[in-house]
């Protein structure tokens, strides 16, 4: 019989979703066959799943970590924003509707059946599941109908283990606010505290480990330090892509607003020869880019209206008539053509919306969405390219003639006459060490020949160590609670 606890966060970005893979590892090693569970998430980064759905990529990182292939069930209700105030939802894996916020909070108790039976489902094969929460529980405003926290821990009945975060300041008052705010039965589902994030040196804050445990009764489980090695793991967060800088060749990439399944970014940002730069909207495309990579959008018309907006047609423009390079990935490959017809008005506003025109090629807009693990083959070189599709739309034109992937018989992407821009429908390419070294190699770049998938392993397996050194990792075990 499994047994199951939760991370919760007195705020968001605490460091929920890395203590989590980093427990699944060390679990991992220790026997334990274990499964991590996020009941909802926010996030445009999804996995496609081996059972043809899609989760957040946090829980497909750490079902990595816990030896996994990543399922549905690991996360049951995925928002993915498409505007400010409103979202597609996916339930288990497939698109359930797009609502905007007060439509969702009416929502939110219908799903908690399916919440629940995925978690149930998921603890019938595993010894132990852990459990992330989202945001954090001291918004009880948001507390009537909650499937995220404290809502989920009572109709499962689990214990809860609360992480603050004290790099940004105020970490008492994250975790003492939150147990003052909390009604009483939410607050004593807590059973301990983690302080994570931490600078310096670590018995400094034993006065501070005291006042929280004094006032709240709460068990401290210890202090992580910062983990310097985090940047080797796939970001969850738009808020996480960073620009890296140092290597001769650069990769310049647009910060679209709706970005989407960005990890396309994590292979190049672990290059040592490649400068990495995220562009932020008002600053224009930087005149000495090597490559514009344009990526993914969750809402590809409105991307790519603010890519005008901005000028970035301009500079981008500019860039090709110096020789420059471009690639678009899913809906940046979308763009790149003469037009995207959405007929149906599946992304807003119904009609004919001119691309950039930089690939002969048009896309039309359909309902259906296509999710797919994908094996490819990269024509110019025969690599082997592991990736994933998750898209709506299909893509035709001149310019697909000079296809540049294959895809068992089926041909894959566009190109210029002149090879300089492509687009393709694939994500995940540059995980494929083969690939990235060919590709880059053909613009001018060296690669380090650093082989990513492992280096993505070696993090987890630093990350798993960094946790059985900080956190009392038997005393957080023995407070799992057994299901059923």
């Amino acid at each position: 019989m499994a047994k199951a606890i939760m991370i919760q966060g007195a705020g968001s970005n605490v460091g929920k979703s890395l203590i989590v893979a980093g427990l699944a590892r060390a679990c991992l090693r220790r026997g334990l066959s274990v499964a991590p569970f996020k009941p909802q998430n926010m996030s445009n980064n999804a996995a496609v799943t081996v059972d043809g759905g899609e989760i957040g990529r946090a829980q497909a990182l750490q079902a990595r970590a816990a030896g996994r292939d990543p399922v549905v069930d690991m996360n049951p209700v995925l928002l993915k924003p498409e505007s400010e105030t409103g979202a597609q939802v996916i339930v288990q894996g497939q698109r359930f509707a797009t609502v905007k916020a007060r439509e969702y909070a009416r929502l939110k108790p219908d799903l908690l059946p399916r919440v629940l039976d995925s978690f149930q489902r998921l603890a019938a094969g595993v010894d132990l599941v852990l459990i992330e929460g989202a945001g954090s529980p001291a918004e009880i405003n948001l507390r009537a109908g909650d499937i995220a926290n404290m809502g989920f821990a009572e109709a499962a009945d689990l214990p809860v283990v609360l992480v603050g975060d004290i790099d940004r300041g105020g970490v008492i008052a994250q975790l003492v606010g939150t147990h003052a705010v909390l009604p009483t039965l939410d607050r004593d589902r807590i059973s301990a505290f983690i302080i994570n994030k931490f600078r310096g040196d670590i018995r400094l804050f034993d006065e501070g480990l005291t006042e929280i445990a004094s006032r709240t009764g709460w068990t401290s489980l210890g202090v992580l330090p910062w983990f310097g090695e985090a940047w080797r793991l796939p970001a969850e967060d738009v808020m996480d892509i960073a620009s890296t800088t140092g290597g001769v060749f650069k990769v310049v990439v647009p910060r679209l607003a709706r970005i989407a399944n960005f990890d396309d970014l994590d292979p190049l940002s672990a290059e040592p020869g490649l400068t990495l730069d995220i562009v932020e909207p008002g600053r224009a495309l930087p005149g000495d880019a090597d490559l514009v990579l344009i990526p993914g959008s969750k809402s590809t018309i409105a991307d790519l209206e603010d890519f005008r907006a901005n000028g970035w047609d301009v500079d981008l423009a500019g860039h090709v008539r110096r020789g420059g390079h471009v690639l678009g990935l899913c809906g940046g490959y979308q763009m790149l053509g003469r037009q995207i017809i959405d007929a149906d008005g599946i992304e807003g506003r119904a009609g004919r919306f001119a691309g950039l025109g930089l690939l002969d090629v048009e896309t039309r807009m359909y309902a259906e969405k296509r999710l797919a693990r994908t094996q490819a083959t990269y024509l110019a070189t025969g690599d082997t390219v592991h990736g994933y599709e998750i898209h709506i739309g299909s893509t035709e034109g001149p310019d697909r003639a000079r296809a540049w992937l294959r895809v068992g018989e089926r041909s894959e992407g566009a190109a210029s006459a002149d090879g300089r821009i492509r687009g393709c429908y694939l994500h995940g390419l540059f995980a494929s060490d083969g690939f990235r070294s060919a590709y880059l190699g053909e613009l001018g770049a060296r690669t380090s020949g650093v082989a990513f998938d492992a280096s993505v392993d070696a993090a987890l397996d630093a990350l798993a160590d960094h946790i059985e050194t900080h956190i009392d990792v038997e005393a957080l075990l023995g407070l799992a609670r057994h299901m059923g």
